[in-house]
């Protein structure tokens, strides 16, 4: 009983958003490693101050930020060991695709079909996805750092979804220097190269998540 009565008085509130805290510290410090990976390697857009002012590329970055915020809400649920899911964090997981590609089909619906292979491969295809890729490693170490400190039972999922953010983020940072401004080539590149960490996430995750 004197033992109860010790653990009582050495007790202190509980950290109310520990999850929140510990993602927003992952986020920002992926973000920061994103973005000297972009300067070093890829450099950004001399013609920034002129894209800014076009409402396609807001449209480009909405997509990433959409599929960011709905896997990062989906991502502290998985890492709490117990938490359901449930259904709205999926679903606005599948809205941001879902909205993407139907613009992207109307893009090519209303493009001349001598324009449409153009359309869907622009001028980078061939290394766009591999781009996304790497500029998500530094997010995807850090969201694994978040995962781990809150000990995630669903090992596969919880790796899934970190290499989900990691790979929306990477095409957030991306999109400073990416010159494709179509929709169908984003529906198909941007997505495959958030694909990439995502897969690497759900074979690592039972590795490097088990605790």
């Amino acid at each position: 009983m004197e033992l109860v009565h010790m653990l009582a008085r050495g007790g202190g509130d509980a950290p109310r958003d520990t999850a929140g805290a510990r993602m927003a510290l992952a986020l920002a410090a992926g973000l920061g490693g994103s973005a000297l990976l972009l300067a070093a390697v890829y450099g950004v857009r001399s013609d920034m101050p002129e894209l800014l002012r076009q409402p396609l590329f807001w449209m480009k970055v909405s997509f990433p930020l959409a599929v960011l915020l709905a896997a990062q809400a989906l991502a502290t649920r998985l890492a709490r060991p117990g938490m359901r899911i449930g259904t709205a964090p999926a679903l606005a997981l599948l809205l941001p695709p879902a909205a993407l590609w139907l613009a992207g089909a109307g893009w090519m619906a209303l493009a001349p079909s001598s324009q449409r292979v153009e359309l869907l491969l622009g001028t980078t295809w061939e290394v766009c996805s591999l781009n996304v890729a790497l500029l998500s490693l530094p997010t995807l170490v850090a969201m694994f750092w978040f995962m781990h400190g809150l000990a995630p039972t669903r090992l596969t999922a919880a790796g899934a979804v970190a290499g989900l953010v990691a790979g929306a983020q990477g095409v957030l940072v991306y999109s400073l220097y990416c010159v494709e401004m179509a929709p169908p080539f984003w529906g198909v590149w941007y997505v495959l190269g958030m694909l990439a960490p995502t897969m690497m996430g759900a074979l690592a995750g039972p590795l490097l998540l088990r605790w």
